[in-house]
């Protein structure tokens, strides 16, 4: 305790003494050392391009969650894909969407033959009901549009990965610069004085805490957003089997 006090009670001398307290505040908020003001720029780089991101994830998830709940809805309630195809361009947020035309379309493909009738999710009449040749080819359509839609839903969440991991280091690359610059200035002057230490001091610490400022906002939503795309992956794996269930149950 008497060494963590030995500061405070210096600077209450040296204002007893009519002494000058020096005036950290300004270095608080703007650092004169031209390497941590470098230092602090990028980290601002790093925080603002993260915190445009989150935003812009967070209105996409939140659109792509209602339009996945309106297009299982009319998924369900249609009697005939070309009823749900004619949605899709408005749902399109949906990554739902990607796959049933995925799979729309590979089917389409082993059943147009002359006469006859298009795809529909409700049997045919047993004697004119059209077969599909290749469910694994169905699947695998499936598949592939799984792939591709949760690449879509995870563009860009990888900074919020690079942001967490290397702006704590980037900012305790600035704190070293400035602690050596401190004790520069304190074998310069040859004083120990806390008026010489304190700001090349403070000047250095700033840079941890810009660091940690931009790398935990960025870990927890990095987090959050993982965990959204395994749940979006999850709906994806649940429609692409209810579709394959359609499909073999009234087209094989």
């Amino acid at each position: 305790m008497r060494t963590l006090g030995s500061p405070f009670f210096a600077l209450l001398q040296q204002a007893e003494g009519g002494g000058a307290v020096p005036d950290l505040g300004t270095g608080l908020v703007m650092p004169e050392s031209p390497v941590s003001q470098a230092v602090l720029g990028l980290l601002l780089l790093f925080s603002v391009i993260s915190w445009g991101i989150i935003l812009y994830k967070l209105i996409i998830y939140r659109r792509t969650t209602s339009q996945t709940r309106q297009f299982l809805e009319v998924f369900r309630r249609s009697s005939k894909f070309s009823e749900v195809q004619a949605v899709c361009r408005s749902l399109s947020e949906s990554p739902l969407v990607g796959l049933f035309q995925s799979g729309y379309a590979e089917l389409t493909a082993q059943l147009r033959q002359p006469g006859q009738p298009e795809p529909a999710p409700s049997p045919a009449a047993p004697g004119a009901r059209p077969t599909v040749r290749s469910i694994t080819a169905v699947d695998r359509a499936l598949m592939r549009a799984s792939v591709v839609e949760v690449n879509k839903l995870e563009r860009y969440v990888g900074f919020l990965a690079t942001t967490a991991s290397i702006t704590p280091f980037i900012g305790l690359f600035g704190t070293v610069l400035g602690i050596m610059a401190a004790f520069q200035g304190i074998g310069q002057t040859g004083s120990t004085n806390l008026g010489v230490v304190a700001p090349g001091i403070a000047d250095a610490l700033i840079a941890t805490a810009a660091g940690l400022f931009a790398a935990i906002p960025a870990v927890y939503f990095y987090n959050h957003f993982t965990h959204r795309v395994k749940v979006f992956a999850s709906e994806m794996d649940d429609f692409a089997m209810e579709f394959l269930n359609i499909v073999e149950r009234n087209f094989t």
